[in-house]
């Protein structure tokens, strides 16, 4: 439709100026229209405008129009992703679409009010790049679906008024202040407490009215940190009515008639082996010798057994997902009645479970496998110390207690703990060899004093005990997943897909360039050693990679750029396998206490064994469940990661001030990470921060390169760091490198810094005529000419341009001194002969350098 101008026929009546006139006109153009361009179509004076941008405004709300800038479109005709926005620290969001596998949409600063966590509708802007140039697709939301948080854990800032307190948001993603209007004088609030507030309605983009419901206590509390914590993610903290009710309507013990139909294994001697502080027992194991092979059992809790289909008890497990850990609490997804007690493989007790027994070869192959409805007793119940100790070290003690404790069947159980730990040695060396991959990273578990205060952070120990259980369960989640396949029945898989492969190939190229030695596999026999062929990305070459570098001085590097190649497990219909256990068919099948999608997988196994009353779920229901279930567990990824790091932020505060040793984990343009293994946590090191020189940035190498003195630090370098500040409030470790004497420079544990280093003469050169050359383009451009001097920069009087004096500071060789933003005028270029390749992808910063943008978060 061609829109008029003005209105060329005076007799004719005016379009009415109605929703519907306003949908015609925008339905026949063929572009965005905005109110001035609907004026005089409408035959309407320009003092009209407002009337018809409330009515457009209108069906924005309706969500019949969506606004591009101060145009207008049809909302079917413009391209939404919804999803859920994912705020970080700088300020910048992204778009986490709902659909599994599209990419994240950058969403920019300005996000319409929405909040960190919120499902929103967003209008693409600006599509990816044919070509792949744009990182992102971009977009703008346009509707707030659904707020992430009913509630919000804020800090009391400052009384304001009679029962009125200046509130803010702990979470440090959320920048508005929040007023609480008449707060109850019993809660007791003071300056400093952590409170839960529901936020009412917004003041301004940077004020909100809220209402205080409750106080949690001083945040130096180590409850407290938890607790808001629990609040940030939205981890639910208590049971409803109607859950609690059918968890007390339950029987204390099954009774015979539950037996019924089962297989009775209660004379195997099972046994379980978890945690020493574990309460919910869902699994118990079994190996004996058949042959020359073995025979191993798997028993898993029948929960669906006691929790029907659309119960309540079922809803509020769905809703949560999954049962979430932290240091000192646990939120359940059944209560108590089933996790602690029916539910839970306690010994001595009947119990009803889902059963699998596999046959074993000699060599440790699987073979025939049986699933079955069953009941169990346990002989015994081990910690897995305790475990190591009977059939790992074998200690005579430790096994004769076991005997005397388990009674009659006392010897049986530490005999089939040794075979259970010869198959498990097999089943092992078996996985490795198909290629599974095996990340022997620490993983920290926090120490509590007597006050219930956080004092120390320690590695936690993980042993073959610890293994044993992992090759059980591994080969029961396969085999159910295998079985459920044999018998035509969808399933709930457990999916992990390949790795991203660019930066798989950057790690291979990394690691070529750095000494050659332990990607010589790759390129070996090849004409043209840049390229990589689909064999280079298969676990076993992964798993290869891994073994060449264990125990060597390249095996953090390599891990922590493995992991971070690799793609986040999920849960879906589709079979695509489990590329991380290099398993063709994987799903979850072993915790249905803890985790939803274990018992979807235990009723479509009853439905294989002949129960005609369960329904069997579509694809498009399992894909939902799926999803929702995908979304839980980052969830509970994200709290606990948060949990344990405001722990390890209580416990570094007293040491401020104090020097570690650490590990350079991650590089960019503005800074690095630093690991400390001593509390198992990283720290963050502005590059604006270090004033010995100025450093460039090198991605291609994963590198920083000293401009005037050629010092390097790379990932997987060995430092000394002190620890400059705590942040408890934003969760931020700010380090510094340590200097040894007054004067020194930075400490480069291992004498690691200078020996990698470039030579500073050619270095120096490489600076002056990388400022030359832009300072000539520059004149160029602004039509200047430079008369009389030469290609080395000599100036008219033949005198060579100063370079600028290195201050205490450093500086850049050659180079400007730091302007008003801080920023060195010239950056390194050109390539020095066989040092560094590539362009630095990030202007030198140092002593007077800017800060950061952009920073990841923590």
């Amino acid at each position: 439709m061609k829109l008029k101008k003005k209105n060329r026929n005076p007799s004719a009546p005016p379009l009415p100026t109605d929703h519907t006139t306003l949908l015609k006109l925008l339905r026949e153009s063929k572009r965005p229209l905005s109110a001035d361009d609907l004026l005089p179509v409408l035959g309407l004076h320009r003092r009209k405008r407002g009337v018809v941008d409330e009515m457009l405004h209108e069906l924005e709300v309706q969500g019949k129009a969506i606004r591009l800038g101060r145009a207008y479109a049809l909302a079917d005709r413009v391209r939404q992703v919804t999803g859920k926005v994912q705020l970080q620290r700088s300020g910048a969001a992204f778009l986490i679409p709902d659909t599994p596998g599209q990419k994240d949409v950058f969403l920019g600063q300005d996000i319409g009010g929405a909040w960190h966590g919120d499902r929103v509708a967003v209008v693409i802007t600006r599509e990816l790049s044919a070509r792949g140039n744009a990182r992102n697709a971009e977009g703008r939301v346009v509707n707030i679906l659904e707020r992430g948080r009913s509630i919000l854990p804020v800090r009391a800032m400052r009384p304001v008024g009679e029962g009125e307190w200046m509130t803010r948001p702990t979470d440090p993603r959320l920048d508005f202040m929040l007023l609480a209007r008449k707060v109850d004088p019993a809660l007791g609030v003071q300056k400093g407490d952590i409170v839960l507030a529901a936020p009412g309605e917004q003041v301004d983009s940077a004020l909100w009215e809220g209402t205080i419901l409750s106080r949690l206590g001083p945040e130096t509390l180590a409850q407290v940190q938890e607790a808001l914590t629990k609040a940030n993610h939205g981890v639910p903290t208590g049971f409803p009515e109607d859950t609690l009710a059918e968890a007390a309507r339950l029987p204390k013990l099954p009774g015979e008639g539950d037996f019924k139909g089962r297989e009775d294994l209660r004379a195997i001697p099972f046994v379980t082996i978890d945690g020493a502080t574990a309460r919910d027992f869902d699994d118990a194991v079994y190996v004996a010798r058949k042959g020359r092979g073995y025979e191993l059992w798997v028993a898993i809790a029948d929960v669906a057994h006691y929790v029907p289909l659309d119960s309540a008890l079922d809803r509020e497990a769905y809703e949560r997902g999954n049962s979430y850990y932290f240091p000192s609490s646990v939120e359940p997804m059944f209560p108590q009645a089933l996790s602690n007690g029916l539910c839970s493989l306690n010994p001595l007790v009947p119990r009803l479970s889902v059963a699998v027994r596999m046959q074993y070869g000699a060599d440790g192959l699987p073979g025939e496998v049986r699933v079955m409805n069953a009941v169990i007793q346990s002989h015994a119940r081990l910690t897995y110390s305790r475990a190591r100790d009977v059939c790992v070290d074998k200690l005579p003690q430790a096994r004769a207690e076991l005997a005397a404790e388990v009674g009659k069947a006392g010897d049986e159980v530490v005999a089939m703990l040794d075979v259970a730990e010869e198959l498990a040695r097999k089943m092992r060396g078996k996985r490795m060899t198909r290629g599974s991959l095996d990340f022997d990273l620490p993983e920290g578990e926090v120490v509590f004093g007597p006050t219930g205060q956080p004092v120390s952070v320690r590695p936690k120990v993980r042993h073959f005990a610890h293994q044993l259980i992992e090759e059980f369960m591994i080969a029961a989640n396969e085999a159910v997943s295998e079985f459920l396949q044999a018998h035509a029945l969808p399933c709930l898989y457990r999916v992990h897909g390949e790795p991203d492969r660019e930066k798989l190939e950057t790690l291979y190229t990394l690691l070529a360039r750095l000494d050659g030695e332990h990607a010589a596999h790759l390129t070996k026999g090849r004409k043209n050693a840049a390229r990589f062929t689909d064999d280079d990305f298969t676990p076993e070459a992964l798993g290869r990679l891994l073994t060449s570098v264990a125990g060597t001085e390249r095996e953090f590097l390599v891990q922590r750029l493995v992991l971070r190649s690799m793609k986040q497990a999920r849960y879906q219909p589709e079979n695509e396998g489990h590329y991380g256990l290099a398993s063709e068919s994987y799903a979850h099948f072993t915790s249905p206490i803890r985790r939803y999608a274990d018992l979807i997988v235990h009723r479509l196994i009853k439905i294989a064994l002949g129960d005609k009353q369960l329904p069997v779920p579509g694809h498009n229901r399992l894909a939902e469940m799926g999803q929702h279930l995908s979304g839980r567990e980052r969830v509970a990824m994200e709290a606990e990661r948060e949990c344990q790091k405001r722990y390890v932020c209580m416990v570094l505060t007293p040491q401020v001030g104090s020097v570690f040793s650490g590990v350079v984990s991650g590089i960019t343009e503005y800074g690095f990470w630093v690991e400390m293994p001593e509390v198992l946590t990283e720290g963050y090191i502005r590059l604006a921060n270090m004033r010995d020189d100025y450093y460039a940035y090198f991605k291609e190498r994963e590198m920083l390169v000293g401009q005037r003195l050629g010092k390097t630090l790379r990932v997987g370098q060995s430092v000394r760091v002190r620890l400059a500040n705590v942040s408890l409030d934003r969760l931020e470790i700010d380090l510094e490198l340590a200097t040894g004497k007054p004067g020194e420079g930075p400490a480069l544990a291992d004498g690691e810094g200078g020996g990698a280093g470039l030579p500073v003469p050619h270095l120096e050169r490489r600076v002056q005529r990388g400022r030359e050359d832009r300072e000539r383009k520059g004149q160029e451009r602004n039509g200047q000419e430079r008369k009389g001097q030469d290609r080395k920069g000599q100036s008219r009087s033949g005198r060579r341009k100063p370079s600028g004096d290195v201050g205490a500071g450093g500086g850049a060789g050659g180079g400007r001194p730091a302007g008003p933003g801080g920023k060195p005028s010239g950056k390194p270029g050109g390539k020095p002969s066989g040092k560094p390749s590539g362009k630095p992808t990030g202007k030198p910063v140092g002593k007077a350098g800017r800060k950061p943008m952009v920073k990841r978060d923590s």
